[in-house]
């Protein structure tokens, strides 16, 4: 599994929206978070590692109602730290 982030911009009022029906439609979304800033919610994505990145965000975030546009950060590498 490899983490994708989508951060999406939301017409007016429909942020909490999208974010429930994106947490009701979408198996691949582990977290969903409101922002403040350029983008309205930022989403953590898990896809398989033969999953093409271009037509999950197209056909399964773009396509939520009320989503104005969206940005999407590819990761690399997840690093940790221990925690007392």
């Amino acid at each position: 599994m490899r983490a994708i982030f989508v951060q999406i911009k939301c017409e007016m009022g429909q942020s909490y929206k999208v974010a429930q029906e994106a947490a009701d439609q979408i198996t691949e979304l582990s977290e969903m978070y409101s922002t403040s800033g350029q983008y309205d919610l930022l989403g953590k994505f898990y896809l398989e590692p033969d999953q093409d990145i271009g037509m999950f965000v197209t056909e399964q975030i773009q396509t939520l109602p009320g989503v104005r546009d969206t940005y999407t950060l590819i990761t690399f590498n997840a690093f940790t730290g221990g925690r007392a």
